[in-house]
């Protein structure tokens, strides 16, 4: 049995945590309460992860004592530690300057110190706290439990070396046996083992067990968008398959997500009228130093943050428009209820049904928000998550801790689901380069 000793950050990350650590003892310092306290009449995501907080100590409060210590669902112990002014003796004078940091790694510096028979380990998502507590001889650690190495994260395409007759059948009958160990709607390249430039390019369908072609674009595009190599080709095909319920496309910049995306909204919405409306959203998350609050109407104030979704609506439909020859520009849409673009802001508690709904940089959201999102998803609705783990934003997660990457793994062997990472940019040579040097 361990000792962990959770700080704030971990319990406004995920208010779960407190269950998830098996039978060992949990330690909340009274100065992480504190903490909570103050966040939990924000009208935000960690707003609501404290009030989730305080409801669950004040439900685990009735059943004992927080002070002496509340018996666990599996096993173990959690209790609330008081801080006293002597905590602060033990501890180096540099950190004896009274702030919440450094009260809580005073706790658990005594927790240890009061129980050296038991590991204590000090939980953080704060990396210069982690710092800071192994500098004086504390166990640190991140809290990983929603983690997903990034170097490990599923591709959601593969290559296989076959012999040539098996590609020549497969371009005879327009299928393959699947080989075993596939995951559902998995990209495959087959190549002949003897001729590399002899290959071809299929997906995974689960439906049949079978390895099939990749859908062909038709000539006139998908709103006038054409993939431009082979990995934009297989987003294409699962972003225009109905079929597929959730579509996840993770690459870094200029590599097509997004405009892709919405290429193949407009054209199931506006063209096939699979989906009643295209819902492109995004979290609002500025990069660099805020602007502090924006004058206006709620329109005038999310156009700087949704600006990036409207111009690649404008780009899709200055394309189509030359080749359709009639105008609709992306005020008609949303006139016309095609459209619309919005904050995420405003997703909690909805339903949404039948809607091509698409969520743009959601690398900067956390695994609870991801949830909160794709449980709105009513009948008929396709959703596609599109990021960058390597560009955020939010400062309460990382590469590895985002819920854009925990999703991919966590849905990577369902049929409903597919995943695409797309390497090779397209947006310029200069984008291109700037994306791999800089």
């Amino acid at each position: 049995m361990k000792n962990f000793i959770l700080d704030t950050n971990v319990l406004l990350h995920d208010p779960q945590s407190l269950f998830k650590f098996q039978d060992n003892n949990i330690i909340i310092p009274i100065t992480v309460i504190e903490e909570v306290d103050r966040f939990k009449k924000d009208m935000n995501e960690t707003g609501r992860n404290a009030r989730m907080v305080s409801r669950i100590l004040d439900a685990m409060r009735e059943k004992g004592s927080l002070a002496g210590g509340v018996t666990m669902p599996g096993g173990g112990s959690l209790r609330v530690e008081m801080f006293t002014e002597k905590y602060f003796k033990n501890l180096p004078v540099d950190l004896r300057v009274d702030n919440g940091d450094n009260r809580i790694i005073a706790v658990a510096q005594d927790v240890r110190d009061r129980f050296p028979d038991t590991v204590t380990i000090f939980v953080t998502k704060d990396s210069n706290l982690r710092i800071k507590a192994d500098a004086i001889g504390l166990i640190a650690e991140d809290y990983e439990s929603d983690k997903v190495d990034i170097q490990d994260l599923y591709s959601g395409t593969r290559s296989i070396d076959v012999l040539p007759e098996a590609i020549d059948r497969f371009y005879g009958q327009g299928w393959l046996e699947a080989p075993a160990g596939l995951s559902p709607n998995e990209f495959i390249t087959i190549v002949d083992s003897s001729n590399p430039s002899h290959s071809a390019i299929c997906r995974n369908d689960p439906a049949n067990s079978r390895i099939v072609p990749v859908r062909k674009v038709p000539k006139e595009g998908i709103w006038s968008l054409f993939p431009r190599n082979r990995e934009q080709s297989f987003a294409l095909d699962v972003l225009m398959d109905d079929t597929i319920k959730l579509v996840t496309l993770v690459g870094k910049a200029g590599t097509g997500k997004t405009l892709m995306a919405i290429a193949a909204g407009l054209h199931k919405t506006a063209e096939e009228n699979i989906y009643n409306r295209l819902l492109v959203s995004r979290p609002v998350f500025p990069m660099g130093k805020d602007l502090g609050f924006l004058p206006g109407d709620i329109e005038e104030k999310l156009t700087p943050w949704m600006q990036p979704i409207f111009d690649n609506v404008e780009l899709l439909i200055s394309g189509h428009e030359s080749e359709k020859r009639h105008s609709k520009g992306y005020k008609e849409l949303m006139a016309m209820g095609l459209l619309d673009i919005e904050p995420l802001t405003y997703i909690r508690g909805r339903s949404i049904p039948n809607q091509y709904l698409i969520v743009d940089e959601a690398q900067n959201l956390t695994p609870h928000e991801i949830k909160t999102i794709v449980t709105r998803v009513g009948e008929g609705t396709k959703i596609v998550l599109t990021g960058d783990p390597y560009q955020i934003d939010n400062p309460y997660v990382d590469s590895s801790s985002n819920g854009l990457t925990y999703l991919v793994e966590k849905f990577k062997g369902e049929r409903i689901a597919a995943h695409v990472t797309l390497t090779k940019g397209e947006r310029s040579e200069l984008a291109e380069l700037a994306a791999n040097l800089l």
